[in-house]
């Protein structure tokens, strides 16, 4: 006898899908869901896999009565209403260990990239273009990090920096931050417009962190100073990026994020945005690939499968 129909609405390991098929749950796939397909086919299930594609909103809850768990590949429950799933007796979990040190890997080769000009040089030698002395690097050696956010991906790529002797800086607002050697824990983002020479940003999306790096934000760097965005696009006003870029006050800019994504969803202001920032040889952006690894799929669908069956 079946526990009940699971609707999976996100790409996930078979690893997930064999296991709760095992418990005997009957799994509706769906991994391209649109948000009116995931209103109909939610109605009689008590579980929903999701990433990103599904609201989990009061509407959708609303509209499966038998529903008793959700699950979120990744990190970012802001796609769920917890506070009213969990007030109908609906258990939410996500899974952010699963894709951490896959997104702190990305974000540590953009940077490398950037600083070594290897993807620009890559792209020259295609057009028979051999430049050395235009493509002379930085390197991470000596230089202060800046990490806003220390949660398991702030975490992790502080982890993978520790080999290359840098200093860093760590703030979180909300998370107490166990005092380690190697690292500075701060009170306030002051030091770290101060000193910092790399800024990344380890945030979840939530009121408080809209255009969290804005105008007054980024005029208070002191230093020229490398953006690194793998958290989420509206953390950013990506208006004013194109202004600190031209004066200076911002050396360069590593994103997997944007404002509005994907290209098909994108308003004509923010292409034209992208655009702008794509043709610069200071700029890198990746299509929110970060936590996109393979292993992190399968790490992300263990952890989900645990959750739930626990």
């Amino acid at each position: 006898m079946t526990k009940g129909k699971v609707l999976i609405a996100a790409p996930v390991h078979e690893v997930l899908t064999g296991g709760l098929e095992a418990e005997g749950y009957e799994l509706l796939l769906h991994e391209k869901i649109t948000q009116e397909q995931g209103m109909e086919l939610i109605k009689d299930c008590v579980g929903v896999i999701t990433s990103t594609r599904l609201l989990l909103n009061n509407e959708m809850i609303d509209a499966a009565p038998a529903l008793r768990f959700i699950g979120r590949m990744g990190s970012g429950m802001e796609v769920i209403d917890v506070p009213y799933a969990e007030s109908k007796g609906i258990r939410c979990v996500g899974s952010p260990e699963g894709n951490c040190n896959a997104v702190a890997e990305h974000a540590l080769g953009m940077l490398l990239s950037l600083n070594k000009r290897i993807l620009k040089s890559h792209n020259e030698i295609k057009e028979g273009k051999w430049l050395r002395d235009e493509n002379r690097g930085t390197e991470l050696e000596g230089k202060t990090i800046g990490i806003i956010g220390y949660g398991h991906t702030g975490k992790a790529f502080a982890k993978l920096l520790r080999g290359f002797d840098v200093r860093i800086l760590v703030y979180d607002k909300y998370k107490r931050i166990d005092t380690e050697d190697h690292f500075i824990i701060c009170d306030s983002v002051d030091l770290i417009q101060q000193e910092a020479d790399v800024l990344s940003l380890h945030v979840p999306f939530q009121e408080d962190t809209y255009h969290l790096i804005d105008r007054i934000f980024m005029e208070k760097m002191r230093k020229p100073f490398i953006l690194i965005n793998t958290s989420r696009g509206t953390v950013i006003d990506s208006r004013e990026i194109s202004t600190f870029l031209d004066n200076g006050g911002m050396k360069g800019l590593v994103l997997d994020v944007w404002e509005e994504e994907p290209l098909e969803k994108m308003s004509v202001q923010y292409r034209k945005l992208l655009n702008d920032l794509i043709m610069r040889n200071n700029v890198l952006i990746t299509a929110h690939i970060a936590g996109y690894s393979n292993e992190a799929l399968f790490k992300m669908s263990v952890i989900l499968l645990e959750r739930i069956t626990k």
